[in-house]
């Protein structure tokens, strides 16, 4: 199993911008992919970035195309997500997940960051 710990929330004006990370902990060799997650009071949960792990390729909905970049410190097991552009919309808790190989799902979670922007 892996752990993970994000961090790098805060409070930051619309337009602006800020710098998540998650540090990852124990089996990191087993880590298949990893992903960016937020949710907002009284919403779903919502994918915002996500990477396969190996290769390092990444993804996006087009909700944050553009303005959102996922990436990685091999040598630390951090992986990273860069929000330019932010908006009153961005306003959530933002959680890393990590899925395993051989796993169908985003099994291990970190503990949440939260994020506001302001006007």
């Amino acid at each position: 199993q892996v752990q993970l710990v994000a961090s790098g929330g805060g409070q930051v004006q619309a337009g602006g911008s800020l710098r998540l990370s998650c540090a990852i902990s124990g089996r990191t060799s087993t880590v298949y992919r990893m992903g960016w997650f937020r949710q907002a009071p009284g919403k779903d949960r919502e994918f915002v970035a996500g990477m396969y792990w190996s290769e390092g390729a990444t993804y996006y909905p087009d909700s944050v195309k553009g303005r959102f970049t996922t990436s990685r410190n091999n040598a630390e097991n951090t992986m990273f997500l860069q929000m330019n552009s932010l908006n009153l919309e961005d306003t959530a808790v933002y959680y890393c997940a990590a899925q395993l190989v051989r796993l169908n799902h985003f099994d291990y979670w970190g503990q949440g960051t939260q994020v506001t922007v302001s006007s």
